[in-house]
């Protein structure tokens, strides 16, 4: 069966069931981290990201964005747990007429992030390759109590983002900040049942939380903030790589978040019965497949 056939997520769900993980495994894969046994109070998490030449930017692309946005997801990945990150490690694939200055520049926009968040880069790979690649892992450190996984979500949750969504292939993937502040705000002062970073698409992404969590969801289009950038409805659902955060948590709460921080945005509700409905402008009600990217 070609990987067009199965889909990426249909992979996802085969690998599964190929490997095996012990006792000291508390989240596996499906989810933005691995979450793993460390101390009394706290978890170690463990992500990995990597950017494809031609998939994820071009070579004509400000090397140094290139290096910031690499760096970023993993952060993000991190911050959709409610931890904080603090070790990498960098594994290049370069063609062998790459220049010194551009792996510089590389380095000088993974070193952006890094140095705000304290991360330390503590090694990686090179390799010979016809394109460009760039290839992070990651490890940060939640606190027990702090952690957020994707299949928490509750019926009558509310359904908030973090930002404005939609159109970032217009510069804003390359630009965004990793969620990190905000993420330590929620988990710090509210309970949060369930938590995703958008890097797929508002549908897809909420998706996985419903699917995870055995829930459904009503939204409503007129709640969900639109970017500048955004040229229709669709790029706000589907677009992806907006890397705001997604999460769900009581209604009690969300009035109290809401009175406190108008900056996170409501969108919807969480349903008992699985599936998944869009209100639009004229209160009209329909059900709407989950999409978003997929490498195949």
């Amino acid at each position: 069966m070609r990987l067009g056939i199965i889909g990426e997520f249909g992979l996802i769900e085969k690998i599964k069931h190929w490997v095996r993980t012990d006792g000291s495994v508390i989240k596996g894969i499906g989810d933005d981290c691995a979450v793993i046994k460390y101390s009394k109070d706290e978890y170690l998490l463990f992500t990995c990201d990597a950017l494809i030449q031609d998939v994820d930017f071009r070579k004509s692309d400000n090397p140094y964005l290139v290096g910031r946005k690499a760096i970023a997801v993993n952060i993000s990945d991190i911050a959709a747990k409610g931890g904080l990150p603090r070790y990498a490690l960098v594994s290049l694939g370069l063609p062998k007429k790459s220049s010194f200055d551009y792996v510089r520049r590389l380095y000088q926009g993974i070193n952006y992030w890094a140095k705000r968040f304290k991360i330390n880069i503590v090694g990686g790979d090179l390799s010979g390759a016809e394109k460009v690649m760039i290839e992070i892992s990651m490890i940060g450190f939640v606190k027990k109590k702090s952690l957020v996984l994707r299949s928490g979500a509750a019926e009558n949750d509310i359904i908030f983002v973090s930002g404005a969504l939609g159109g970032s292939i217009r510069g804003r993937h390359f630009a965004f900040t990793p969620r990190i502040q905000e993420a330590q705000y929620l988990v710090e002062n509210f309970k949060i049942n369930s938590m995703i970073d958008i890097s797929d698409g508002l549908l897809q992404d909420l998706g996985h939380i419903l699917s995870l969590s055995k829930k459904g969801a009503v939204i409503y289009e007129d709640l969900i903030p639109k970017s500048k950038d955004a040229h229709n409805l669709e790029e706000v659902l589907g677009m992806g790589e907006d890397f705001e955060l997604l999460f769900t948590l009581p209604f009690q709460e969300a009035r109290r978040l809401r009175e406190k921080r108008k900056d996170f945005k409501p969108v919807g509700y969480i349903t008992k019965n699985p599936g998944l409905i869009l209100v639009d402008k004229n209160l009209s009600r329909k059900e709407i497949d989950i999409k978003g990217f997929r490498h195949f």
